[in-house]
């Protein structure tokens, strides 16, 4: 793991620049109201699932109700920005959350999917100026995905989800919404 106590955000230096800048946003965690996509890659889908099992607990914890969650399944990760602005299109949401697992191999395919993956989900983004959190564990092992996917703190599809909500909440936050 990358992070540590030393990458942390210090909350009291964050309010502090309340007093310093003329406008300090963050998005709040409150997800009543919201419609959320979540994409999913069926390639190592075992993960995914896991994955999946964490938005949905985040969902509860948030107030997003479930029936607000739209989840829909492709191939696998690779496909995923297609299916994230199709949603954008024709369900109605406010946010998609990419999730999926690229486990490197033997090959530089893993290069070419978790990459490409990425490229597509900021281009689509982009495009829509709508929120596409990239939940897909890109990973050199299967035991690592199996960490980041374990159900309670440190799922990273909890974490994907408390990301959307927060973002749509900051993108509708004045000035800048």
């Amino acid at each position: 793991m990358t992070s540590s106590d030393e990458t942390l955000l210090d909350p009291e230096r964050l309010r502090a620049l309340d007093h310093v800048v003329g406008a300090n946003l963050e998005g709040a965690h409150e997800g009543r109201g919201l419609r959320i996509g979540v994409a999913c890659g069926r390639f190592n889908g075992g993960i995914t699932q896991r994955m999946l099992d964490g938005v949905i607990d985040a969902a509860d914890r948030l107030g997003v109700d479930a029936k607000d969650l739209v989840v829909a399944w492709v191939p696998g990760a690779f496909e995923l920005p297609l299916l994230a602005k199709t949603m954008f299109e024709g369900a109605g949401v406010d946010a998609v959350v990419a999730l999926g697992a690229v486990i490197r191999g033997d090959t530089g395919h893993y290069d070419f999917v978790a990459g490409e993956c990425a490229r597509g989900l900021q281009d689509v983004a982009l495009a829509t100026g709508r929120p596409v959190i990239f939940g897909v564990l890109t990973t050199d092992t299967v035991e690592q995905a199996l960490v980041r996917s374990e159900a309670g703190p440190g799922n990273k599809g909890a974490e994907a989800l408390e990301t959307a909500v927060e973002f749509v909440r900051l993108q509708r936050t004045p000035p800048l919404g």
